[in-house]
C-alpha cells in the first residue's frame, strides 16, 4: 500500500489513489508562520484540526484573524469606491512586491479615512451645487414670470389712465373708474413662496393647495426643460418651478407645511428686477467656483482610486493567504511549555520530501535555532483519497467523484469513464456529421482555452468549458459511431467501397417496390448504405442496435465484477473473492452472458432462432427440445447447466458470507487474527466494533439482513441492469428518427418547391432545429443516460464510493475566490 518512494514527481496512476500517510509537525513558534506559508505555497498537506473543543474565539490566533477581517472590510470599502466609479482592477505589475503586513494595515487605514474624507467633502459640494443650481433656476423662471406679469401690469395701467382722459359714455364699467382711483396705502399686499417640485407631484401639490386653504392662494408653475440632479435620493428627477401668492399668516404657515411634505424645496426671492440680476450673476459666479472645485476633486479621487486599482489585487491576495495561514495555525496544538506548535495531517507518501525541503527553508529564513520535526505516525483511521489529474482527465474524475469520492486506494472507476462515457454516449448519439460539429464547438474551447479559462463565462458556459475535454472525446467517438451507423445527418454515403445491394433489374430505379439483391461482397465497415429508404430499414436496425445493446450492457457489467476482483484481492479479503465475485460472475453470465453468445452465435450462422422463446422456456421447460430454436449441438444440456448454476449462486451469495464473518470476529476477539476488514460491504461490522466500549456481541441478525438486502439487490438489479441498457438502442433509434424527419420533412421539402424564399427559409429551420433539438437536447439527453449507465449499472457492481476526498492546504485554492 505504501508505493511511490519519496520522489518529486512520480508517475500519475489514477487506478488506485496516492499512498498516503499521517505525519505529526512540531514547529517552533518563531518559524510557524514562515512554515505554513511555506507549506500554503507546496499544497500537498493536509492539516487535521486539533482544537475542535475550542470555540473560535479562543483559539490563540483569533486576535489575528480578527485584524485579517478588518482589513478585509477595508479592502471590501476600496473596491466598492471602485466600482462605483467605474474603475476596473488593473492586471499591471506593481512595484512594492514585498509588501508588509502591518504596513499594509496602516495604508488601507491611512486611505479608507482619506477617501471617506472625500466622499464627505464631495457629497458637501454637491449638495451645495445642486442648492445654488436650484436657486439659478428659481431666480430666472419666478423673474420671467414676474416681468411678464409687470409689462401686463403696466399696460393695463396705461388702457386705464387712456380710458378715463377719454370720452366718458354711460357703458364704461365704474369699477374702473373704482379702481384707477383707489388709494394705494389701502391696497392688499400679497405675499409669495416661490421653490422646485418634482413634476410627478406638482398635479397633487396643487390640488391640496388649493384643499388646504379653500382657493385663497394663487399658484403659478413653470416647466424646468432638463432633469435637476435630486438633493436627497441624487437621481436626476423633472422637476417645476413654482410660486405661490398668499394673503395671512396662517395660510403662509399651512403653505409651508405643505412644501415641506411634498418634498419641495423653497428659495428666497425678491420682485426687485434689478436685485434679481444681481443675485443670478452671484449665484452663476459661485456655481462655476464649485464646479471647478468638485472637478478638481474628483479629478484627485479618481487619481487615488487608479492608484488603489493597480495594488488591489495583490493587497487582496495577501490578506486572504494571511486570514488562511492564521486559520490554520488555529488548528495547531499550542505548547506552552515547549514554546512551540504541533500539527497532524494527511500527505501523499511521495511528498515527503517536498514537504522536508519546505520545512528545512522555513527555519533558515525565518532564522531559527531549532529547526521544525516531521514525524510519520501509524494509525488504523482511513486515509483520505487523493487522485493527481490534469486538464484532461480531471472532468472524468469529477464526474465520478458527483456519485461519491472513492474509498481510499480502491479502484478508481474514473479511469474507465474516460473511454466507456463517451463511447455509450457516441452509441445514443451516433452521427458523424452531428460528431463533427460538436467536435469544431469543442475545438474552440480547447484552442482558446488559455484566455478563457482567466475570464468569468457564466454558469453554463463555465460548465461546458471545464468538460471540454469530455465533450471532445464525445464528439470523436458519435464520429466513429456515426461512420458504424452510416449517417451523415441522416443521409449515407459510400464511404468504404460500394453497396453489396442491387437491384433485381438493372434498368429499375425503385429499388424499395421490386427489392433488393445481394450483388458483391459485404459492405466492409458499418451499415450497408442500401438499408437506408428500404422498408426493411426500421426491422433490421431495431433488431441490431437491440442486440447491440445487451452485448455491451452485459460486457460492462462484467467489467465492473470483475473490478471487484481485484478490489478484494487488493485488500486481501478472501471472503469477497469467493462468496462475492465467484457466484456473482456465475449468475450474471448463466444468464445473460449465454444470451450475449446466443446473439453472437446467431450473428455468425444467420440462424432464424427466435432467442425470445429460448430464454424464456430456458426456465419454464428446462428439458423440452428446442427444435427450430436450436443453434448448436448440446445446447439443451448447457442450457441446464446454466440454470443450475443461477440457482446455486444465489444461496451461496447470501449464506457462507455472514457465518464466516462471525467467525472472523470471534477468531478476533481470541487472539488469532488481526487482519482488518477492509471490505466495504463489512462496514457494519466495523461499525458496531468501532463503537463499541467493550467486546460487545457480534450483530449476526444485523450482518444477515444486510447481506439478503445486497443479494436481493444484485439478482434483480441483474435483471433490471441488463433491460436498462435497451436505452441506447432507444435513443439511438431516437436521434436517427429525427435527424431523418428533419431531413426529410424540412429540408427535401423546401428544396422540392424550386423557390429560393422556400429554400432559404427551409434551410434556416432546418439549421435552427438541428442545432436546438439534436445537438442541445439530444446531447443533454444522451449525457445523462450514460452517466446513469455509469453510476448505477456500472458502479454498484464494486465501487464503495463512501471515502472523502483530500483537502490540502494551498493557496491555490484561493488565489481565483472573489470575495
Amino acid at each position: 500500500m505504501v508505493g511511490g518512494g519519496g520522489g518529486c514527481c512520480p508517475t500519475m496512476d489514477l487506478l488506485r489513489s496516492e499512498p498516503m500517510q499521517l505525519v505529526q509537525l512540531i514547529i517552533p513558534i518563531e518559524s510557524a508562520h514562515r512554515t505554513i506559508t511555506y507549506l500554503g505555497d507546496l499544497g500537498l498537506f493536509q492539516f487535521k484540526d486539533l482544537n475542535l473543543e475550542k470555540s473560535p474565539f479562543q483559539r490563540t490566533y483569533a486576535a489575528q484573524i480578527k485584524r485579517c477581517g478588518e482589513m478585509a472590510r477595508k479592502l471590501r470599502f476600496l473596491k466598492e469606491q471602485m466600482m462605483k466609479a467605474e474603475f476596473t482592477r488593473s492586471t499591471r505589475a506593481t512595484m512594492c512586491s514585498n509588501i508588509n503586513l502591518d504596513e499594509l494595515e496602516v495604508k488601507l487605514g491611512e486611505l479608507e479615512a482619506e477617501l471617506e474624507e472625500m466622499n464627505t467633502n464631495t457629497e458637501k459640494l454637491q449638495r451645495s451645487y445642486n442648492e445654488l443650481l436650484e436657486y439659478k433656476l428659481v431666480l430666472q423662471k419666478a423673474g420671467e414670470f414676474f416681468h411678464s406679469a409687470q409689462n401686463s401690469a403696466t399696460a393695463h395701467q396705461k388702457e386705464l389712465e387712456e380710458h378715463i382722459h377719454g370720452e366718458r359714455s354711460i357703458d364704461s364699467p365704474l369699477l374702473l373708474e373704482q379702481e384707477a382711483f383707489a388709494d394705494p396705502s389701502k391696497q392688499v399686499k400679497l405675499g409669495f413662496v416661490s421653490g422646485l417640485v418634482a413634476r410627478e407631484k406638482s398635479m397633487a401639490f396643487e390640488r391640496f393647495l388649493f384643499r388646504a386653504t379653500r382657493g385663497n392662494v394663487f399658484l403659478k408653475q413653470v416647466v424646468v426643460e432638463n432633469p435637476v440632479t435630486d438633493q436627497l435620493s441624487g437621481n436626476e428627477v423633472e422637476k417645476n418651478v413654482f410660486v405661490i401668492f398668499y394673503s395671512g399668516e396662517r395660510v403662509k404657515n399651512k403653505i409651508l407645511k405643505i412644501c415641506d411634505a411634498f418634498g419641495a424645496n423653497r428659495y428666497p426671492f425678491i420682485d426687485d428686477i434689478g436685485r434679481q440680476y444681481e443675485m443670478i450673476t452671484e449665484v452663476s459666479g459661485k456655481l462655476s467656483e464649485l464646479k471647478t472645485t468638485v472637478d478638481v476633486g474628483q479629478l484627485h479621487r479618481a487619481n487615488l482610486l487608479q492608484t488603489i486599482g493597480y495594488e488591489f489585487d495583490q493587497w487582496n491576495l495577501l490578506v486572504k493567504q494571511e486570514k488562511f495561514i492564521y486559520h490554520t495555525l488555529n488548528m495547531l496544538s499550542f505548547d506552552v511549555t515547549k514554546k512551540c506548535l504541533v500539527g497532524e495531517g494527511w500527505c501523499p507518501v511521495y511528498a515527503t520530501s517536498q514537504i522536508q525541503n519546505a520545512l528545512y527553508r522555513a527555519t533558515l529564513d525565518s532564522n531559527s535555532q531549532i529547526g521544525a520535526i516531521f514525524q510519520v505516525l501509524h494509525t488504523t483511521e482511513l486515509p483520505p483519497t487523493y487522485f493527481r489529474t490534469n486538464k484532461f482527465t480531471s472532468a472524468f474524475q469529477e464526474i465520478v467523484d458527483a456519485y461519491g469520492i472513492a474509498k481510499y486506494q480502491e479502484v478508481n472507476p474514473g479511469v474507465f469513464t474516460i473511454v466507456t462515457f463517451p463511447f455509450l454516449f457516441a452509441v445514443m448519439f451516433g452521427d458523424w456529421g452531428h460528431g463533427i460539429c460538436l467536435f469544431l464547438a469543442t475545438l474552440y474551447f480547447i484552442l482558446r482555452e488559455k484566455k478563457l479559462s482567466g475570464q468569468k463565462l457564466g454558469d453554463i458556459m463555465e460548465m461546458i468549458f471545464g468538460g471540454r475535454y469530455v465533450i471532445m472525446m464525445m464528439a470523436l467517438f458519435s464520429i466513429y459511431t456515426g461512420f458504424i451507423y452510416n449517417e451523415f445527418f441522416s443521409v449515407p454515403f459510400e464511404i468504404f467501397g460500394r453497396s453489396a445491394y442491387g437491384c433485381r433489374d438493372p434498368s429499375c430505379r425503385d429499388a424499395t417496390t421490386i427489392g433488393l439483391i445481394k450483388v458483391r461482397d459485404a459492405y466492409p465497415f458499418g451499415v450497408d448504405p442500401k438499408w437506408h429508404g428500404t422498408r426493411s430499414e426500421l426491422p433490421f436496425l431495431n433488431s441490431l442496435k437491440m442486440k447491440m445493446s445487451i452485448l455491451l450492457g452485459v460486457a460492462q457489467m462484467n467489467l465492473g465484477i470483475i473490478v471487484s476482483y481485484f478490489n478484494a484481492k487488493f485488500f486481501q479479503n478472501d471472503v469477497n473473492v469467493w462468496h462475492q465475485f465467484v457466484p456473482q460472475i456465475i449468475f450474471l453470465n448463466s444468464l445473460f452472458g449465454y444470451l450475449s453468445l446466443l446473439i453472437i452465435v446467431k450473428w455468425c450462422t444467420g440462424s432464424q432462432a427466435d432467442l425470445y422463446h429460448v430464454m424464456i422456456y430456458m426456465f419454464l421447460s428446462p428439458t423440452d427440445d428446442l427444435g427450430e430454436n436450436q443453434l448448436f449441438i448440446w445446447q439443451k444440456y448447457l442450457q441446464l447447466l446454466l440454470v443450475s448454476l443461477a440457482l446455486v449462486a444465489v444461496p451461496w451469495m447470501l449464506f457462507p458470507k455472514p457465518f464466516l464473518l462471525k467467525k472472523q470476529h470471534e477468531e478476533r476477539h481470541r487472539g488469532q487474527l488481526y487482519a482488518m476488514l477492509d471490505s466495504a460491504d463489512d462496514m457494519f461490522e466495523l461499525e458496531t466494533h468501532d463503537h463499541s466500549h467493550g467486546q460487545e456481541e457480534f450483530e449476526f441478525s444485523e450482518i444477515f439482513v444486510h447481506q439478503l438486502i445486497h443479494t436481493i439487490e444484485f439478482v434483480l438489479g441483474a435483471v433490471s441492469n441488463t433491460a436498462s441498457y435497451l436505452r441506447l438502442w432507444a435513443l439511438s433509434l431516437a436521434h436517427s428518427e429525427l435527424s431523418s424527419v428533419f431531413y426529410d420533412k424540412v429540408l427535401l421539402l423546401a428544396m422540392g418547391f424550386n423557390n429560393i424564399v422556400i429554400l432559404i427559409i427551409g434551410i434556416v429551420v432546418f439549421i435552427f432545429a438541428t442545432v436546438g433539438v439534436l445537438l442541445v437536447m439530444e446531447t443533454l439527453s444522451a449525457f445523462l443516460h450514460a452517466l446513469r449507465l455509469h453510476w448505477v449499472e456500472f458502479q454498484n457492481k464494486f465501487y464503495a464510493g463512501d471515502g472523502y476526498k483530500f483537502s490540502p492546504f494551498s493557496f491555490g485554492l484561493i488565489s481565483e475566490d472573489d470575495d
